[in-house]
């Protein structure tokens, strides 16, 4: 049975401080290069959402001893393909894509085949976007639809470097990759849209054998294979994703201010702050400091009454991938018509991010025109919801059920937004951290 979530009243003003789970990019890549460590790693503030909990599923099926306590998590890895390859091994990515794409590339010397498999969501995405590029490696993958999870993968124990176009814009991919590197006889050469580079900021702390250039629209990337991997403890760093939700509801609820702690505001992730900016929002950075050669800050949020429409440059839009939804609603109460193009890629995530938004939108009584990949938003910035708006279907994906949740909170209307429990796959505090504010 299917939890639904009633909003019948607006959100009333609050000056509020709060502290947001550990980020998803991080505590998945951390699990994953723990694994690959030698001996005991710890990380602190380790995001304990489905998506991170079936890492740590994963890597247990591979013969890595994992210990939860209550403030930390300890992994005690075996080294670089240190893996215990049993016959008929299944492993379950669930709902991340993020898990799904980046272990592959651990994978890839397995002399075993191994089956990986997802939810009825993550079975819809495309994965030839990561086993091309492993092909070429030297694994080898099967599918029973072609393309798609779950799919077979058999590995070589002469994986040599390659040479790597990542033209998306897309950080799995990339990493992908560079996991796989870590396996490689020879250099493995990319070429990389530019994307979240947390991979490559990892690396280098981790004296993984990494060179780095820049152009305007791509990174170079050299990778050597490292002769071991040193264990090592992480403080995860609050998610940027998950605290654009509260940034949207603090800008667009009257009268209100928020502080949120110690967020990690990697360049590469710090589109929705830049594209809220330029559409008035009030963020400011507080407190910035430097971790492990992530940036991290406090952000403060005061609400904003004068918010005006945006023809966002597409050189923002892979920084922002995840949090356009809950920009899109900044766009409704702008003034102006906002543009948003070449986002295709939002219709390659857990649900057709996309269509989602339009949709929602609409339901609202916002006009957009929307084509397979740009949307133009018609703000009303006076728009009060009166009518009943129901949200369900949309594959259970977290961020369609929490800017569902952030447009009843600042818009008005009777919502009910089924599948209340799809935020477990991110951020399970979420509505426990809406509490808190609202009281």
């Amino acid at each position: 049975m299917s939890k639904i979530l009633s909003i019948k009243d607006k959100i009333k003003k609050f000056n509020k401080r709060i502290q947001i789970s550990g980020d998803k990019s991080l505590s998945i890549r951390w699990v994953l290069l723990a694994s690959q460590a030698i001996g005991k790693s710890k990380a602190y503030n380790l995001l304990m959402s489905e998506d991170v909990l079936a890492a740590i599923a994963c890597i247990k099926k591979l013969g890595i001893k994992v210990r939860i306590n209550k403030n930390y998590c300890e992994i005690i890895g075996n080294g670089i393909n240190g893996f215990r390859y049993k016959e008929n091994l299944v492993i379950n990515a669930k709902n991340s894509g993020t898990l799904g794409r980046l272990i592959l590339g651990l994978l890839i010397k397995s002399p075993k085949k191994i089956k990986i498999i997802g939810d009825k969501s993550l079975s819809k995405r495309d994965f030839s976007r990561v086993t091309l590029p492993l092909e070429k490696f030297g694994a080898k993958f099967y599918y029973k639809i072609k393309n798609k999870l779950p799919l077979t993968l058999h590995g070589s124990q002469s994986i040599k470097g390659i040479k790597y176009l990542e033209n998306k814009g897309s950080a799995q991919c990339k990493s992908s990759v560079m996991f796989a590197a870590l396996n490689a006889s020879g250099k493995t050469s990319i070429r990389a849209k530019k994307s979240r580079n947390h991979s490559e900021l990892l690396f280098k702390y981790l004296k993984i054998p990494i060179k780095i250039k820049k152009s305007k629209k791509y990174d170079f990337i050299d990778i050597k294979k490292p002769k071991k991997i040193n264990a090592f403890n992480y403080q995860i760093p609050g998610d940027i994703s998950s605290s654009a939700f509260f940034m949207v509801l603090t800008t667009l609820t009257t009268n209100s201010k928020l502080l949120i702690k110690d967020v990690n505001i990697n360049s590469s992730r710090i589109g929705v702050i830049v594209i809220l900016k330029k559409m008035g929002a009030k963020i400011f950075l507080k407190n910035q400091r430097n971790y492990r050669g992530e940036k991290i800050s406090d952000i403060l949020i005061k609400s904003s009454n004068n918010l005006k429409a945006i023809n966002c440059p597409p050189n923002l839009n892979s920084s922002a991938i995840d949090e356009f939804l809950v920009i899109f609603l900044v766009a409704a109460k702008a003034k102006g018509i906002s543009y948003f193009k070449d986002v295709s890629e939002l219709n390659q995530k857990e649900s057709p991010r996309l269509n989602w938004g339009s949709k929602i939108l609409n339901m609202m009584g916002i006009k957009t025109e929307l084509t397979k990949d740009s949307i133009k938003i018609y703000g009303q910035p006076n728009l009060e919801i009166k009518k009943p708006i129901i949200i369900k279907n949309y594959l259970k994906d977290h961020r369609v059920f929490m800017m569902s949740t952030i447009a009843a909170l600042t818009c008005g209307g009777q919502w009910k937004i089924y599948d209340k429990d799809s935020i477990n796959t991110s951020f399970p505090s979420f509505l426990k951290i809406i509490k808190k504010i609202s009281n």
